[in-house]
């Protein structure tokens, strides 16, 4: 049965070095308390500790992680079913399949291109996380070397153990992930997987197959390990996953693995889309698409953003003062909170129709702004606060501020904190800022 954090502690050192990256003994004891963290953090933990913690100190799901010059993909470590029971941690990886039999010229074409591919959404870059790379008859080597001349993101590389063990010392200091063992050639995987400091992926018709091969991969010494469903029936592959995580959850640890999705063995781009979307909302760690176009890619990173935020704490942008289009001193000085969408909804509206302004986004512990006012977050003194402290007077020569017009009922009290100001009430959406500063402005 799994410790309680205050029992964790107990038999933790107790010194507060914090050498493991928490503050104090109390707080790295319940971190390994909810999974989040592993024992081997902890430099001083004694060996009798050790082996009285060690069902609490692994997580219910292995953190696997891929690497390669500095970029990493990680899987694993989650600890609930629903996200809202607390958050989802690692956000599963998407890779894009190339076959050696393509030639070392168009996978590096490709690679090229995939690699470049950058997209912004509410203030943040998404981007692929690496390749896979598939023996199917080509020089694998050729492939392979053609991937890292144009990307130094993480692979997976996938055939069987002969054809894979000579592309291996090229990669030497790398973590890849190796498709896949199975009842017939384990073995052999499980040796060159532990030859080779990499991860394994592991694939079996049923799960009752799938837990009996992970327990001998492991047995063999390979500790980090990613399963195969064994379908791609979007039905059958829902429900194993399901089924997966609700017994790695319950601490059975010969499924306590990520789990990984080859959504281009789907079929056609549709289906390839449709089985993407539904393995980063049911719980794989790494996805494998065969179709790289952006208008596939992007939706699956903005789905996978999505899901993989924290619940309980909203996407904020930093407080400040943000200049649109190179204000000039006789430019508005307009005024929202630091609830993303609120901020790039304003800010792109003024962008767009060429409007030159001071954006001064307040700290309202990022809600949108009819919640922050309802909440007590975003009142008068806040807003004069954040005029004030982003020391926007010395910005500009005209003092007028532009005020949402959901809160137009603090005017009156802004004008009081904010003395020599001329304040504005603007519009309630922000589609029609660019209208109202045409006309009001």
């Amino acid at each position: 049965m799994a410790l309680s954090g205050i029992q964790i502690y107990k038999l933790l050192p107790q010194t507060n070095c914090k050498e493991c990256g928490f503050p104090t003994c109390l707080a790295f004891a319940m971190k390994l308390a909810a999974k989040q963290v592993e024992l081997s953090a902890c430099p001083y933990v004694s060996e009798e500790s050790k082996q009285k913690l060690a069902e609490s100190a692994a997580p219910p799901i292995r953190l696997v992680t891929l690497k390669a010059d500095g970029n990493e993909v990680k899987a694993g470590n989650e600890v609930v079913l629903f996200r809202h029971e607390k958050t989802f941690y690692n956000k599963p990886g998407l890779f894009i399949r190339l076959k050696a039999s393509e030639g070392a010229d168009a996978i590096a074409q490709k690679v090229a291109a995939a690699d470049a591919y950058r997209v912004t959404y509410v203030g943040m870059d998404f981007s692929i996380d690496g390749f896979a790379v598939q023996a199917d008859g080509g020089d694998l080597n050729a492939a392979v070397q053609a991937v890292r001349a144009k990307s130094k993101r993480p692979l997976i590389l996938i055939g069987e153990a002969e054809t894979l063990a000579p592309a291996l010392p090229a990669l030497d200091g790398e973590t890849p992930l190796l498709y896949a063992a199975n009842p017939e050639n384990w073995e052999a995987m499980a040796d060159l997987a532990k030859k080779h400091a990499a991860a394994l992926a592991v694939t079996a018709p049923d799960l009752d197959t799938l837990a009996d091969l992970t327990q001998k991969i492991k047995e063999k010494g390979v500790e980090d390990l990613v399963l195969d469903l064994g379908t791609t029936k979007l039905s059958e592959w829902l429900a194993r996953s399901t089924q997966v995580r609700r017994l790695a959850l319950k601490n059975f640890r010969p499924l306590g693995y990520p789990v990984i999705a080859l959504a281009g063995e789907a079929g056609d781009t549709a289906k390839e889309s449709i089985f993407a979307a539904q393995a980063i909302a049911k719980y794989a760690g790494f996805i494998v698409l065969d179709t790289f176009a952006p208008e596939l890619i992007y939706p699956l990173l903005v789905l996978r953003e999505n899901i993989y935020t924290d619940p309980q704490k909203p996407i904020q942008v930093q407080p400040g003062l943000y200049e649109i289009n190179n204000p000039s001193p006789e430019d508005p000085v307009m005024v929202t909170t630091n609830f993303s969408i609120t901020y790039f909804a304003v800010a792109n509206e003024v962008e767009g129709a060429g409007i030159p302004a001071w954006l001064v986004v307040c700290d309202a512990e990022g809600m949108s702004v009819l919640t922050a006012w309802a909440a007590g977050k975003f009142d008068a003194e806040r807003i004069a606060k954040s005029v004030k402290e982003f020391n926007v007077a010395e910005k500009v020569s005209k003092k007028r501020v532009v005020i949402p017009g959901h809160v137009a009922v603090l005017s009156g009290e802004l004008e009081e904190e904010l003395p020599g100001w001329e304040i504005r009430v603007g519009p309630r959406e922000a589609v029609d800022i660019p209208a109202f500063v045409k006309q009001a402005l």
